[in-house]
Formats: structure tokens, sequence, C-alpha cells
């Protein structure tokens, strides 16, 4: 029996979601949100000049198109909650507080990485900020984050755990029975699945039955939705959503962030699976940041000079970073015997 192939591109997929709940920002909220998007944008873009460079190795896979993603949630979670992801991780570091510094330090080797310039792009964690790393195995960390609403449950507190994976990752078999688990114990779990469209480099409607991601906990009765993940007022809408749903002990909540990623898969990637008009087509027409700024300039909450000083502001702080991570002395050859199990 022959079977109709769809095409390669995501085009009857876009990246805006159905229209769903958007939060009313202030002012302060506003500005904050551009700042910390423009901040992950910036820390990127600089993050691939220096790979390019030679000053970063390994592997190298950039959040530039999803910012607004996790800003939003960082706006709709408090002090205590907990953040794990897998390997396109910077952006979640920065909008968690992590210093730029050590950020930068971990990409490039160094000494005061976060991970003593031992682990790289992919395994950087810093517990006080409650970032608990980002995970180069595809869905690992779904069941660690799992791991960590039980053991909220398990202490009694009012901390949950917001677990980030990508379309590809959702069809993992390790996240469903993490899904099994959070629902059959009510754990305060979030799973946000970062949905960009193209994996490592293959169209959602060619790699899943069910492309509709919100659906996927379905048979086991954790609820989901769609969220226009290129809006930073929307993913915060309904990231204090999910959040109180956990909150109450009704157990895991599923977030589809339907968003997209500019650059490929890895920094070797040139997504050759994809047309640049589909890109562009994003680019001009649904870029969180230009979004966040055209409503900053129509509500008059900053002129394009104040927005211009930020910018300016922004790309200081990630000059200072870069220059101290090329400067900063490489670890010494004993780290190689620290942090390992015997």
């Amino acid at each position: 029996m022959a079977v109709a192939k769809k095409t390669q591109g995501a085009d009857d997929k876009e990246a805006a979601a159905p229209n769903g709940p958007i939060a009313d920002f202030t002012k302060q909220q506003e500005l904050d949100a551009y700042r910390m998007m423009l901040t992950i944008r910036r820390f990127e873009e600089k993050a691939g000049q220096m790979y390019g460079m030679g000053l970063i190795g390994g592997f190298c896979h950039l959040y530039i198109g999803q910012e607004a993603v996790v800003v939003g949630m960082q706006m709709a979670m408090k002090e205590g909650d907990q953040v794990i992801t897998g390997y396109r991780d910077h952006g979640h570091m920065i909008a968690c507080g992590m210093d730029a510094k050590g950020v930068m330090a971990e990409l490039t080797g160094r000494a005061h990485g976060y991970s003593r310039g031992k682990g790289g792009s992919m395994h950087m964690f810093s517990k006080e900020k409650g970032f608990y790393g980002g995970h180069g195995i595809v869905g690992a960390q779904v069941s660690l984050g799992t791991g960590l609403a039980f053991a909220n449950t398990y202490r009694g507190n009012d901390n949950l755990s917001v677990t980030y994976f990508g379309d590809g990752a959702a069809n993992q078999g390790q996240v469903y029975e993490s899904f099994n688990m959070a629902e059959l114990w009510k754990l305060p779990a979030i799973y946000v699945i970062e949905n960009n469209r193209y994996a490592m480099g293959t169209s959602v409607n060619r790699a899943s039955a069910q492309a509709d991601f919100s659906k996927r906990g379905l048979s086991f009765n954790i609820p989901g939705v769609q969220v226009d993940g290129m809006d930073v007022r929307a993913v915060k809408a309904a990231g204090e959503t999910a959040a109180e749903w956990c909150r109450a002990g009704k157990g895991p909540y599923i977030l589809e962030m339907l968003t997209y990623r500019y650059r490929g898969h890895s920094m070797s990637d040139p997504a050759k699976y994809r047309t640049r008009e589909e890109v562009e087509k994003v680019r001009t027409t649904h870029d969180p940041i230009d979004m966040a700024r055209a409503r900053i300039l129509e509500k008059k909450f900053a002129t394009e000079d104040d927005l211009k000083k930020i910018d300016g502001q922004v790309r200081d702080v990630i000059n200072e970073a870069a220059e101290f991570a090329t400067h900063d002395p490489e670890p010494d050859v004993a780290e190689l015997y620290t942090d390992i199990y015997r």
C-alpha cells in the first residue's frame, strides 16, 4: 500500500499558536522582558562568533529565535522552583540569572566556568539559581525533571520543576514513563515542549504521527495547551496557569511552545531542510524581540533612544563576558580527577 509522504517543510503549522490568554504587562515587565530576551540574543550571537573563531570547541546549540519561551516562563515562576533542559541551554541559564561571564567561560573551557571548564556548552549547572543542567542525551532531562518534582512532593514544599525539551525529544520513550509517574503521583511538574518544528533536522510532520504535542499527555490524563512561544506575554500567561495547577496539587501540566530557531540545530548544521524564505518570514513577522520592541514604542513605555541605550548596555555586558572568557586561565590538569565517581 503506497503512503503519501508529507513535504519536508513545516509550513502547515505556523510558529504562531492558536489564540490564547495574553498577560497584560506593566511598563517594567515589558522592559525587563525585552532586556532579558535581548541579552540572550546578543549572548548567542557572540557565542556563534566565538565558535567560528575556534574559541569554543565541541558542540554549540544556539537559542536564537526562541528567547520568549524561557523568559516568559521565568516570569511565571517563583524562588525555589527548578529548571532543567537539554543541550540548547544557554538562554535558560541567562534567564535563570546565571552570570554571562561564567557561562561564556564554560563555553570556552576556562577555569571559572560554571563547570570549571569541563562541561562545555551542554553541561552546566547552578543549584544556587535553580538550574539543574543542560543535558546532552536527548530526553534524559525529562526523567530527571520528574525526579525534581518528586523531591518537592517528598519534602512537602510549594516548589515545582519546569522541564524543557524539544519536539524531537518528545518521541523518546522515557518521556512517557515520566508522564505516567508524574500523573500517578500528582507531581508538580511543568513539561515545556519547545516545538521549533525541525528537531535535529526533520520536520515534525515527517517524524510525528501526532504533531500536536499538547495532546501527548492525554492518555495519562495530563492537560496540555498550545502556546504562541514567540510572544513572551502568551508564554507568561500559560506558565501562570500551569504553575497554579501544579501548586494546587493537581499533578503535571504540558505546555507546547510553538517557536522557531533561526540557526541550524548546531553550529555544524547548514539547515538545508528548510528554505531561506521560511526563516525570513518568521524573522520579519513574528520575532519575539521585534514584537516586544514594537509594543514598547506603541505604548510609549520607552523611546527609540531609550531602546538603543538598552541595546548598548546589553552589548557591553556580553562583550565583557567574552573578554573575561578569552583571558580566563584554562583549568589546572588536576581538575581531571575532581567531580568523578570512584
